[in-house]
């Protein structure tokens, strides 16, 4: 989207920030619906209806990423066009490296999402407890039904979930590092 143009970019690209600016939970009840019609919400399968669902949302960050993108001067593409790279070559060799931190801002964003998230998972699971993932089965240990007995449970298992972002960003920050002294932006 930064350096290609084709007819229909620019429609595609204010529809896109304009569906950006309302937030994720309004489209909660929708998505419900959607994967109500599509029988995705009884059973085991509720598990692939949160996959899709949330892998389906995980590349919403691209206008962020394409702001990004933006900023690498085009003199780099030609320099490389004139040292014979072709389109793919540019992109991977030498877009793709100065992106890195980027990358890894989406990927993290990608993984925390899910990880965290609770309002669609109570939305689609329901009471499925079997289906519970880690965040919403933490926040049913809130309720004043288990608060009393389940606290200090609740208090190790926020210490758990933790240590999966925890890895993370410890390995992402490796290539944060290793692009970020290597970058001829700017």
């Amino acid at each position: 989207m930064s350096r290609l143009r084709f007819k229909g970019r620019k429609t595609f690209m204010n529809l896109a920030l304009i569906l950006g600016m309302f937030p994720g939970i309004m489209a909660v009840i929708a998505i419900y619906f959607i994967l109500k019609a599509l029988s995705l919400t009884t059973g085991s399968i509720v598990l692939v209806a949160l996959i899709i669902v949330y892998s389906a949302g995980s590349g919403a960050g691209f206008y962020i990423m394409k702001g990004y993108m933006d900023t690498i001067p085009k003199s780099l593409d030609e320099a490389a066009y004139l040292d014979g790279c072709t389109k793919w070559q540019v992109f991977w060799k030498i877009i793709v490296p100065i992106c890195k931190p980027m990358i890894v801002f989406q990927a993290i964003t990608g993984f925390l999402g899910p990880w965290l998230d609770f309002v669609m998972v109570k939305t689609v699971v329901r009471d499925n407890k079997e289906n519970y993932t880690v965040a919403y089965g933490l926040m049913e240990m809130l309720t004043k039904k288990y608060l009393p007995d389940w606290y200090a449970s609740f208090a190790a298992g926020a210490v758990c979930i933790s240590i999966p972002i925890v890895i993370l960003f410890i390995v992402m920050q490796r290539f944060y590092e290793e692009s970020m002294s290597g970058s001829v932006k700017g």
